[in-house]
């Protein structure tokens, strides 16, 4: 099986119901997409199943959805089916409330990293911020965009904070507070900021 076509080679690139260029702010969506995953499985690479066999299960979960996010971001077409549903926002939300619970009270701003499997979790988390902020884009220009991609990659950022912390506690791992933050979180949850 070859996997080069040379269809791209001109700078175009085929997405579902047409081709666009490779620089089009609907390709830079789901690329951004496709590099949160790629941390995803990096993060994953790097945790041990006998501790986090949950978080484990949950990033495979997250990968399949990002492929869902990914190819409804890929999608031009305004009639074709999408794959993002409102569930897997809700699970997203049900495992951040129990990661909340599980780390420490938290009160400031801390420093992205930790060990390595937390700090690679909170590069996913960046990106998956760069990658709402290009859906943003995407649906200002007036593209057909399912809301529920904008809504999981918000969500899912919230979730590898959450994620990031866990980890880091269950390997003792403390978090550094950013020593010029005021205190922004309540009760462990963070005041909305974005």
């Amino acid at each position: 099986m070859k996997i080069y076509t040379r269809t791209g080679d001109k700078g175009q690139t085929s997405v579902i119901g047409g081709r666009l260029d490779k620089d089009d702010i609907r390709v830079e969506s789901y690329g951004t997409v496709d590099e949160v995953n790629s941390y995803v499985g990096l993060a994953a690479a790097e945790l041990d199943p006998s501790l986090f066999a949950d978080i484990l299960a949950d990033l495979e979960k997250i990968q399949h959805e990002l492929f869902d996010c990914g190819g409804d971001l890929a999608t031009v077409s305004e009639k074709a089916p999408r794959k993002m549903t409102e569930e897997a926002i809700t699970y997203l939300e049900e495992r951040i409330d129990l990661f909340i619970a599980e780390a420490p009270d938290l009160e400031k701003f801390i420093l992205p990293g930790g060990s390595k499997a937390a700090a690679i979790i909170h590069i996913a988390r960046t990106v998956a911020r760069r990658a709402e902020r290009a859906v943003v884009s995407l649906m200002k220009s007036g593209a057909a965009v399912s809301p529920f991609s904008l809504q999981y990659l918000n969500r899912l950022s919230d979730y590898f904070f959450a994620a990031a912390r866990v980890i880091n506690f269950r390997l003792g791992v403390g978090d550094v507070e950013y020593i010029r933050s005021a205190n922004v979180f309540k009760g462990g949850k963070r005041k909305e900021k974005e």
